[in-house]
C-alpha cells in the first residue's frame, strides 16, 4: 500500500507525512506526480493559508482536474486536512469569494469580528488552539476516539455543509455550529490538524490507514 500526500505547494506536507509514518509501516510519499497520485492506495489532500492561494496552486500545478476526477471516481480513500477540507465544498467567503472543488454541497463562512462568548469573554479569530469535537454521525475513523475529544485548530473560516448526512463532527465556537468533520463515500475531511493533535490525532490517521470503505 502507498499513501500519497498531494504536493501542490500548500499545507504541512512533511509534518503530515511524518505523522502517517508514525502510525504505519506502509510507504508514505509527498508527490505532485499525477501517475504516482493515481497509483497510490490512499490520498491525503492537505491545505494551509488562504483558500485563494490553495486553489490557485492546485490549478497552477495542473492537479485540480486530477483531484476532481479522483473525488468523483470514489475509488480510494481520501483524507482532507484543514483547507483541504474547505476546498471540497462549493464556495468560500474568503478573499471576496472563491469557487472551490464542488465535491460536497455547502460553503465556507467567516466566524466574524468582535466576537464574545456567552460569558462575555472576548473570542479570538482565528480560532487557534484545542477544542472539543462532537461526533455527529458514527464513522470508522472515529474508532478508538471518545466523543468530545480535543483536537488542534487554526482557522478563521469554517465549513457549513448543506447535507446533514455529510457531517461527522462539529465544534461550537463564537456561536457558529462549525462542521469540522465532513465526508461522503471514500472521502473524509477534517478542519483540525490531526498531525498536531496528539494521541487522538494519530489514532484518526491510523484509522484512515486501516479504513476499508
Amino acid at each position: 500500500m502507498t499513501i500519497a500526500v498531494i504536493d501542490y505547494g500548500m499545507g504541512n506536507l512533511h509534518s503530515v507525512a511524518k505523522a502517517l509514518e508514525h502510525v504505519t509501516h506502509e510507504n508514505v510519499m509527498v508527490t505532485r506526480d499525477p501517475r504516482s497520485i493515481r497509483g497510490a492506495s490512499r490520498l491525503v489532500l492537505p491545505g494551509q493559508g488562504a483558500i485563494r492561494d490553495c486553489m490557485g496552486e492546485l490549478q497552477r500545478t495542473e492537479l485540480e482536474g486530477l483531484v476532481k476526477d479522483l473525488l468523483e471516481e470514489q475509488a480510494k480513500p481520501l483524507l482532507g486536512i484543514c483547507v483541504g477540507q474547505q476546498m471540497l465544498f462549493e464556495r468560500s467567503e474568503e478573499n471576496g469569494g472563491i469557487d472551490c472543488l464542488g465535491f460536497l454541497p455547502g460553503g465556507v463562512r467567516h466566524f466574524g469580528h468582535n466576537l464574545t462568548s456567552p460569558e462575555g469573554e472576548r473570542l479570538k479569530v482565528p480560532h487557534m488552539g484545542w477544542n472539543r469535537v462532537t461526533q455527529h454521525h458514527s464513522h470508522p475513523l472515529w474508532s478508538g476516539i471518545e466523543d468530545g475529544a480535543r483536537f488542534y485548530f487554526v482557522h478563521s473560516y469554517y465549513v457549513e455543509a448543506a447535507s446533514d448526512a455529510d457531517i461527522f463532527g462539529k465544534t461550537d465556537y463564537a456561536g457558529a455550529d462549525a462542521h469540522v468533520v465532513t465526508g461522503r463515500g471514500t472521502v473524509f475531511a477534517v478542519q483540525f490538524h490531526p498531525e498536531k493533535s496528539a494521541k487522538d490525532g494519530l489514532q484518526l490517521l491510523e484509522n484512515f490507514v486501516n479504513w476499508a470503505p
